[in-house]
């Protein structure tokens, strides 16, 4: 479990990306960004080495808009920028992962991951005084860091550096 793994939490317009060390299970980076600098962040070989995952969009029955549309494209874009393989992660694996259900919902996963890292919220998240962790973490980066901790698991425990994939990657 030697490379690092960057979650995307991709978006219509901005997305959420976390860079996660397994090995010492801590969080190296995060941002929530236009997807237009991830692109270019992608592509100037800043994240070289890392094993990238991103969420994928998953249909559920329901209509969708152009919001949704928009997402796939732009999770494409990611990949091609990435230039290297990129593996795409269904929400309900991490619900199942960190919730063992898949009707948990985004607060009970965040939830989840303050206790994993905590426990609790003060100890995980902190203060400005006395960061703890998962300082700063907002917003859809919980999201991103949920993809990281599920893959970091798979590769524990598959005990080798390549999990199974959970869907195949665009060649």
């Amino acid at each position: 479990m030697s490379e690092n793994i960057l979650a995307v939490d991709p978006g219509s317009e901005r997305s959420a990306w976390l860079l996660f060390e397994p090995a010492g299970q801590r969080v190296v980076e995060h941002g929530l960004c236009d997807n237009e600098a991830l692109v270019r962040d992608l592509a100037s070989g800043r994240f070289d080495g890392a094993r990238l995952v991103i969420e994928e969009i998953e249909c559920y029955g329901m209509a969708v808009g152009k919001d949704v549309f928009s997402t796939c494209r732009w999770s494409g874009r990611f990949e091609q920028a990435f230039g290297g393989v990129c593996e795409l992660l269904p929400r309900r694996a991490v619900k199942l992962n960190l919730c063992h259900s898949s009707r948990a919902k985004d607060a009970n996963v965040r939830q989840a991951l303050l206790d994993r890292f905590g426990p609790g919220k003060a100890r995980a998240a902190g203060r400005k005084a006395s960061p703890g962790p998962l300082y700063g973490i907002r917003k859809d980066i919980w999201s991103a860091l949920g993809i990281a901790v599920t893959v970091a698991d798979r590769l524990q425990s598959a005990g080798a550096s390549t999990p199974p994939p959970v869907s195949p990657a665009i060649p």
